[in-house]
C-alpha cells in the first residue's frame, strides 16, 4: 500500500449502534474512504467493544473496506476469524505481539493488509526491524481504549519519525493516525506525513457525519498539500 493519497477512516466505536448502517452510510456519502472498527479485550486496554460477529455485520452494512484495529492480547488467535468476518485490513500492537514479523505474514496469508499499531510511549525505533515488512502503520494520538479522548500534541513529531524510519528501510507505506482526529489538527498531522485518518466523534459525535467526513477529507488534503 503506497503513501499517496488521503482516505478518511470514520471510526464505529463513535456510532450510535442502534442505527449502524444509518451512521455508516452517511460517512460514506460524505466520502470515507474506509471503516475503522476497533476491537478491545478489556485486557490489553481496558474496555471491550466487539468481536467478528459484529465486524459481519458491520461488512453488511458498509461499501467501504473494513480497517480493523485489534487492541487484545495474544492476536494471532483471532485473525482468520476477523478476517472471514471481513477486514480488508488488519493491525497489530507492537506491544502485544512477541514475533511480529510473524504475525505480520500470518495476516496477510489469509489476503488481507498487515499492519503495526505503536502507542503514544513507543518510539518509532520499535518499527525499524519490520519496516520493510508493513503495509501501513497507525500511530497511536491518544492512549488506546476509549473514544473521545483529545490529541497529545507530540503525536505530530512522532508520525515524522515514523516516516524517517519507513523510508529508511525504502518503505512508502502509509501512516494512520488514530485518536483524537478533528477539524482543528487534522491539517497540521497530513502535514506531518500522515494520510490515513481514523475520526470518530469528530464524525459521529456531530448532527451531520456526512458534512463532517467531507470537511475533514478537505483540511486533510490541505494539510498535504502544505507538506509538498
Amino acid at each position: 500500500m503506497s503513501a499517496g493519497g488521503i482516505r478518511i477512516a470514520p471510526s464505529i466505536l463513535s456510532a450510535d449502534f442502534a442505527a449502524l448502517g444509518r451512521d455508516i452510510a452517511a460517512a460514506e456519502r460524505g466520502g470515507a474512504d474506509l471503516i475503522h472498527v476497533d476491537v478491545m479485550d478489556g485486557h490489553f486496554v481496558p474496555n471491550i467493544t466487539m468481536g467478528p460477529p459484529v465486524v459481519q455485520a458491520v461488512k453488511r452494512a458498509a461499501t467501504r473496506p473494513l480497517d480493523v484495529h485489534l487492541m487484545i492480547e495474544d492476536p494471532d488467535r483471532y485473525i482468520e476469524a476477523f478476517v472471514k468476518a471481513g477486514a480488508h485490513m488488519v493491525s497489530v500492537h507492537v506491544e502485544a505481539v512477541p514475533h511480529l514479523h510473524r504475525t505480520l505474514a500470518y495476516i496477510r496469508s489469509f489476503g488481507a493488509l498487515a499492519g503495526a499499531v505503536i502507542n503514544p510511549a513507543t518510539p518509532a525505533s520499535a518499527l525499524e526491524a519490520i519496516a520493510g515488512d508493513l503495509d501501513f502503520v497507525v500511530v497511536m494520538s491518544v492512549n488506546p481504549g476509549f473514544g473521545g479522548q483529545k490529541f497529545i500534541p507530540q503525536s505530530l513529531d512522532k508520525i515524522r519519525r515514523v516516516r524517517a524510519v519507513l523510508s529508511a528501510a525504502g518503505s512508502n507505506a502509509p501512516i494512520e493516525v488514530d485518536g483524537g482526529v478533528d477539524a482543528t489538527n487534522i491539517e497540521a498531522i497530513a502535514a506531518a506525513g500522515a494520510s490515513i485518518f481514523v475520526a470518530g466523534h469528530a464524525i459521529f459525535g456531530t448532527p451531520d457525519a456526512e458534512t463532517a467526513t467531507r470537511a475533514l477529507r478537505a483540511l486533510a488534503e490541505q494539510g498535504t498539500r502544505a507538506e509538498a
